[in-house]
């Protein structure tokens, strides 16, 4: 797929220095809408995402996805030269992307003050564990961590088990969107100041925000949220059930109306009368009996019949998908949110399309992620440098 010329990033350059996944998934969020997205790897040592999950011809899958958009180089940040070429590179870019532990940047001599005095206009986007600052930010930072400091962990899981992690990057996966969004705010900053900034993104804070008032309710009522499963302390019916034919699907009454509807549908309208049945958290006291009416109905009958009589009346079901429902579900190929895109190592990838569609100036996936350093000379050439600084470059082991 080819992305538009109107595509609202177009003319904005990043630099890619960041490995796995929070720092990247900006990156790539930014070149899905046109975005000049340089990724700069290390010679020998490539961001390991090319290496996680599944492989395919020896092509890892996931930087497929993770690297589409992206033109890919090798650079040696710290050599002599390797330092040298980024500073040029710094002079061409809008926005750097980095998530090296603090203080290492600096050791290369690469901290701010060296990146802002060649581009006055750029913006670093510095993406760690812990953030720049404080007790805990030398320390190593993953996603993993970040899910169980923020209290993610400790309010998932059913009651009498052990706090839960999720099983994929979540803290990463909302820091890289977090990160998105901080860099365009920045770069908006920088429309009114002329002058770029350091935006420094802690993967325990994002996770955090979005596990909304929780520490509101602590600090105003000293109430710590507990585990409870797939109830919610707030409406009731609210879970998964399970059907006659093994699947399940999800119901959810957070509006009053939705949860007098179902309980029409599975039959037991006289539960809607009791005085507790007015409120969302009054329901979820007497989540059992609400439970035993729904799920009851709900283990009679098959996924397809339990869809289509929700629908039918108005009330909120979904079906619990895993991936393959997901390849095939009709709304999402209306949406076209699994797309397909055509790659010269591994022929047709179908992978998440760019995250929201715009009606004047849509983004795309122009193609997916390349190898490694396949783009080191082209780019290296059209920053200037000659053949004979390539070489140089490469016998000193920076590229």
């Amino acid at each position: 797929m080819t992305a538009p010329t109107t595509a609202p990033l177009t003319g904005l350059r990043v630099l890619d220095l960041a490995t796995l996944f929070a720092g990247p998934m900006a990156a790539t969020l930014l070149g899905d809408f046109g975005a000049e997205v340089v990724k700069i790897e290390h010679p020998t040592k490539p961001d390991p995402s090319r290496g996680h999950g599944p492989s395919k011809d020896g092509v890892g899958l996931w930087w497929k996805m993770l690297g589409r958009n992206k033109r890919t180089m090798t650079l040696d940040l710290s050599k002599p030269g390797g330092r040298a070429t980024l500073l040029r590179l710094a002079e061409t870019a809008d926005v750097i992307i980095e998530n090296f532990r603090p203080g290492t940047l600096e050791k290369w001599d690469l901290g701010w003050p060296e990146l802002s005095a060649v581009s006055p206009r750029l913006v670093l986007a510095r993406v760690t564990g812990f953030g720049q600052f404080g007790p805990y930010a030398h320390r190593p930072g993953f996603g993993t961590l970040a899910e169980a400091m923020s209290g993610f962990a400790a309010i998932t899981g059913e009651p009498d088990a052990p706090p839960t992690l999720p099983p994929f990057g979540l803290a990463d996966s909302i820091a890289g969107l977090t990160t998105a969004y901080a860099v365009m705010t920045a770069l908006a900053a920088r429309g009114h100041t002329g002058e770029g900034q350091v935006v420094d993104m802690a993967l325990i804070e994002p996770i955090l925000a979005a596990l909304g008032p929780q520490p509101l309710w602590f600090d105003q009522l000293g109430h710590v949220q507990p585990r409870t499963g797939n109830r919610s302390p707030n409406n009731a019916p609210r879970g998964v059930y399970r059907t006659a034919d093994g699947t399940w699907v999800a119901v959810s009454t957070s509006a009053q109306s939705v949860a007098e509807r179902v309980m029409h549908l599975v039959g037991r309208p006289e539960l809607i009368d009791e005085p507790w049945f007015a409120s969302g958290a009054d329901r979820a006291r007497h989540a059992d009996v609400l439970d035993d009416a729904v799920g009851g109905w709900i283990a009679a009958r098959t996924r397809t019949d339990v869809l289509a009589a929700f629908e039918k009346a108005e009330a909120a079901v979904a079906p619990v998908q895993d991936v393959r429902d997901v390849m095939a579900d009709p709304q999402y190929q209306a949406l076209d949110t699994i797309t397909t895109v055509d790659d010269p190592e591994l022929g047709p990838l179908r992978m998440q399309n760019v995250l929201f569609r715009l009606s004047a100036t849509p983004g795309a996936i122009r193609w997916a992620g390349r190898p490694h350093g396949a783009d080191t000379d082209a780019i290296l050439t059209e920053l200037g440098l000659t053949p004979d600084d390539v070489t140089a470059l490469r016998a000193e082991g920076a590229l």
